[in-house]
Parts: structure tokens; sequence; C-alpha cells
């Protein structure tokens, strides 16, 4: 790939860390950023650039842009917007600070760091934007609103920023999987713990026999579950092809639900997701 130059978030592990790893084998120049100070050190071990950027702190993500945009003179070929996290429970029980700091970190900072990077890839007449969102962002499940608000609106704004960047140079693409191996579950412990009062919920006995076993049950792998390198080989295609694919479906799930959504009247499709 001569060098190219591509910034990647929430590479601690997961998808973001498989897309560091087999994009520099590619031969990109990979700038793989983590939220904490520990993993960016770990990662900058095994060879790595790699800034420190927060999605909820703006200075962050203005001194992780800079580190990047330093470190090649200005130039920077791709963005991988990826890192987010999970708030699970009844959309009744999200205090207005549990979705206030979610959008936050899954929202506006994936928005604030598009911004800062379009100037550099206008400039040089060229890029490629990806959003790692989700089928949560084609298709809502119940526990799961935090999250699933979260995905439509970047599926919104990044629909309208393609459009919006037509004639530029630069493409955007939304990836969207469905169950994939990563932390997902195990990070979501600490907001649920943090906003859910589920003790004192209309619904404790759910929380306590369908949400809470499965958050913090022993793992268990979904039927049709896929590793990580599943979404990079979507990447590479967005980030590689000379005609890049707006959306990119990962995983049976997400196949099945977008053709469901397109077919079936809402009524029907709510009752089959509520069914499980």
């Amino acid at each position: 790939m001569n060098g190219k130059t591509i910034l990647i978030t929430g590479c601690s592990s997961g998808i973001g860390y498989d897309a560091a790893r087999s994009l520099r084998a590619r031969g990109w120049r990979v700038f793989a950023s983590c939220r904490k100070q520990e993993d960016c050190a770990r990662l900058a071990a095994e060879g790595f650039a790699a800034p420190r950027i927060d999605y909820a702190d703006e200075a962050s993500i203005t001194q992780g842009v800079a580190e990047v945009l330093d470190a090649t003179g200005g130039r920077i070929d791709a963005l991988f917007n990826n890192g987010a996290y999970a708030c699970p429970g009844l959309v009744e029980d999200l205090p207005r600070g549990a979705l206030r700091e979610i959008f936050e970190t899954n929202v506006f900072g994936w928005h604030d760091l598009t911004r800062q990077v379009i100037p550099a890839m206008r400039a040089q007449g060229q890029g490629r934007i990806v959003q790692n969102s989700s089928v949560l962002g084609l298709v809502a499940l119940g526990w799961r609103g935090a999250y699933v608000s979260t995905k439509f609106a970047i599926e919104g704004l990044t629909d309208t920023l393609r459009i919006e960047m037509r004639g530029t140079g630069i493409e955007v693409s939304l990836i969207e999987p469905g169950p994939v191996t990563t932390r997902i579950r195990e990070n979501a412990r600490a907001p649920f713990e943090r906003w859910i009062d589920w003790e004192n919920a209309a619904r404790t006995d759910e929380y306590r026999t369908r949400l809470r076993p499965r958050l913090y049950g022993e793992y268990s792998r979904d039927r049709f579950e896929l590793p990580p390198s599943a979404v990079t080989k979507r990447l590479i295609h967005a980030l590689e092809s000379p005609r890049p694919k707006a959306r990119y479906y990962v995983t049976t799930p997400t196949y099945l639900m977008g053709t469901l959504r397109r077919v079936l009247p809402t009524r029907a499709l709510d009752w089959l997701v509520a069914k499980g």
C-alpha cells in the first residue's frame, strides 16, 4: 500500500486490535489508538504508533490527531472509527446521565474525530472514512436501547456525510457486524452497575433471570458469532477497493435483519425480534 496511513480507534482488543495488526501486515502505516494510556504503551511495545484517544475527552482527540499529522507531514489516508461501549438495561430505566455519557463516546467523539481529519483529507484530495456500526444500527433489540440509539445516530450521520462528500475524493463507508468475538459484554458491566438501579426497577425479576445471567454468566459463543478478522476483511475492501461499498454486512444475523427490515411490516419485525 506504499505506506498509506490509517488511524484506528479502540485498538486495545477485539476488532480494533485485529484491524491494526492485519493492516500493518499489508503495508499500511497504522496509528493504533486506545482510550487508556497503559494499552497505548502495550501497543507501542509491539511497534505501533499508539496515540491516546478517548472519545469522551475532547483534548485527547485533538492531541491524537495532531500527533498523527505531525508524524506524517500532514497526511492521513484513512480513519476507522471503532471504539464504543454498551450500557445494557431497559429504556425505562436509563437515566439521562447514562444516555449523555454513552453518546459522548459512541457518537459525539466519533463525530469530533471525523471532523478533525477531514481537512487533511481535503488537502490531499482523497481519503477513506469507515465507521464500525452494528446490526443494531439497522434493527432494535430489547435491553440494548442506549447502544441501539447511538448506532442509529451513527448510521444517520454517516449516510449524510457520504452524500455530502460526493465529488471530494473522500469515500465514506459503514460496517455493520452482528455477533463478533470482543470484550463488549465484559466492558458493559461497569456502565450497567453505574447507571441501572435494577433492584428497584419495575421489572426486577427480568433483570435477575434474563439480563444478569447473560451479562455476568460464563461466556458462551452466539450461534453465528465470527472472529474480529471477519470485520477486518470488510474493512480492507472499504479501504483498498477503487469503489468501496456504502455498507458492509458482517455475520448471518446482519444479512437476515437487513432483509427483514425491508420486507416485513414494523409490527411483524417487532414480534420477531421480541421472540428472540
